[in-house]
């Protein structure tokens, strides 16, 4: 079958409104007056953040979610219309506003969020098999973000199932704690590409060791791409039970300014190199690249690359 695309990106979508610098460590306080950087609005969540990551790296990619019917639902079609993204599954809710976010970060650039969660909280079975014709379309569907999806949550094996039916690979994103390791585990043996966080595996399985942890998801069945994301410590893959590939941090190419995005991008990166063949390790650190590239650029997309750039940085770690 031809696909018309590579990836169809289908879960969380969010207009973040961005204000910088502000101090985690000192509460705000009632009536305090706080002096910031010029205010910026951009898109956030996996469909904005993987989706304009692996449209930067070259490949054909498209949006499934919903928005209300707002401000920033339009907002957020038209940068990803923007960036070249095929909104055509981006479904305005008929009541529910937009997914929105208040990132207030540091001069570090670490960030705390204060967040509507909006429409993609009604994401839920019925509306993924209307978009079936969708992910027939795509070589790949990542879904996300797990631990933010309940009312897709608690039937996640049956959804997954639904989605593979459609002829894709599948990639599971997750956020927040994670979620419950009991309404992960029946879709684990489903799922194609699959690389928490360290924070939301331990949340899941209560181990710390990243190898460990994908012993874990081995045990229930798990049969695809695992791994974990461990922060500036990199990432640990795994293509099959027993064995393991140590991807390293690769340093920024300039300031950080804000590390919004960084493992949305990493995943983008990792599924960029599997779309277009790479060998894992090769594809962990195209991964590693991405998410270096954004970290420079305030937002979680400002600071990404062209495939050639982003490939050449992943390159000096081989």
């Amino acid at each position: 079958m031809t696909h018309d695309v590579d990836c169809l990106v289908c879960g969380t979508c969010v207009a973040d409104i961005l204000i910088r610098p502000v101090s985690l460590a000192t509460p705000v306080g009632g009536g305090t007056l706080i002096h910031v950087d010029p205010i910026d609005v951009t898109t956030g969540g996996i469909v904005c953040n993987t989706g304009i990551a692996m449209r930067r790296l070259g490949m054909r990619v498209a949006a499934s979610s919903l928005v209300g019917a707002d401000q920033w639902g339009s907002l957020i079609r038209s940068r990803l219309e923007a960036e070249r993204l095929d909104t055509t599954a981006l479904t305005v809710h008929p009541t529910l506003a937009t997914s929105t976010t208040a990132v207030l970060i540091d001069p570090g650039g670490e960030r705390s969020f204060a967040h509507h969660v909006g429409a993609p909280h009604a994401i839920d079975i019925a509306f993924l098999r209307g978009q079936l014709g969708f992910f027939a379309k795509s070589r790949l569907a990542v879904i996300g973000y797990f631990g933010l999806l309940p009312s897709l949550e608690s039937v996640f094996a049956e959804a997954v199932t639904a989605v593979k039916s459609a002829g894709c690979l599948v990639a599971v994103e997750t956020a927040g704690t994670g979620g419950d390791i009991a309404e992960l585990a029946p879709a684990l043996p489903l799922v194609d590409i699959y690389v928490p966080s360290l924070d939301e595996a331990l949340h899941q399985t209560g181990l710390q060791d990243p190898r460990a942890i994908i012993d874990c998801y081995r045990g229930h069945g798990a049969i695809g791409l695992l791994g974990v994301k461990l922060g500036t410590r990199g990432t640990v893959l795994s293509t099959a039970a027993g064995e393991f590939i140590e991807i390293p941090c690769i340093s920024a190419p300039g300031p950080v300014a804000d590390t919004t995005g960084a493992g949305d991008s990493f995943l983008a990166g990792l599924l960029t190199g599997i779309l277009r063949g790479l060998p894992t390790r090769e594809a962990g650190l195209l991964g590693a690249a991405t998410a270096a590239c954004c970290v420079t650029g305030l937002g979680a997309t400002a600071g990404l690359r062209s495939f050639d750039e982003t490939l050449m940085l992943g390159k000096q770690k081989t």
